[in-house]
C-alpha cells in the first residue's frame, strides 16, 4: 500500500513542481535554511509536497532541486550529486539533528500521515520546556522523511511559570 500510495503522491508532487514553480525565491527567505541532500528528488517533494503540505517555491529539475515553504517553514532539497555529501551518506540521514518545525496545529499534519500510513516516529504529546523562568509549552510529534530526516513538528501551546528553580 505504502508503494502505491508513494507513487500517486510522486506523480501529483511532480505536477505540482511544474505548476507551482514560481522561478522567484520567497521573497521573506530565513537567514539559515537547511539543505538536505536526497537520494530521490521525487520521492522527496511527494513527501514534503504530498504528506506535508510544503510548496515548490522555485526548483531547478535539470539539478535536481527545490526550494520549499510552509507559511513561514523553508527548506531546501537537493538530490546527490558527489558535490555536497562530505562522507558517505548512509541512511538515516542527518544523524544527531532534528528539524523543529513550528506549524499552526499538528493534527492536520498528523491526519494526512496516517491516511497515507506513514509511520511516526513519535506519538503527538504535550511537552513543556524550561526557558528562564517560565516554561512554554508544544504538541509535537517526531516523522521521518523518505531519507530518514527527523522532524518535529511543534503546535505552540502558551507560557506558564516555570515549576522548578
Amino acid at each position: 500500500m505504502i508503494a502505491t500510495m508513494s507513487q500517486t503522491l510522486i506523480s501529483n508532487a511532480t505536477a505540482r513542481a511544474g505548476s507551482r514553480s514560481t522561478g522567484n525565491a520567497p521573497s521573506n527567505r530565513a537567514a539559515l535554511v537547511p539543505e538536505l541532500s536526497v537520494s530521490n528528488i521525487q520521492e522527496s517533494l511527494a513527501f514534503w509536497c504530498g504528506l506535508l503540505g510544503f510548496d515548490i517555491a522555485y526548483d531547478r529539475p535539470a539539478a535536481r532541486f527545490a526550494y520549499l515553504t510552509r507559511d513561514d517553514l523553508q527548506v531546501m532539497l537537493c538530490e546527490q550529486n558527489g558535490r555536497w555529501e562530505t562522507a558517505e551518506m548512509q541512511r538515516p540521514f542527518g544523524r544527531g539533528i532534528n528539524l523543529q518545525m513550528v506549524v499552526y496545529q499538528i493534527e492536520p499534519v498528523v491526519n494526512v500521515l496516517r491516511a497515507a500510513d506513514w509511520p511516526l516516529y513519535e506519538q503527538p504529546n504535550e511537552v513543556w520546556y524550561r526557558v528562564g523562568d517560565e516554561e512554554r509549552g508544544q504538541r509535537e510529534f517526531l516523522v521521518q522523511d523518505p531519507d530518514g530526516y527527523l522532524m518535529r513538528f511543534a503546535e505552540r501551546l502558551g507560557v506558564r511559570p516555570s515549576s522548578r528553580p
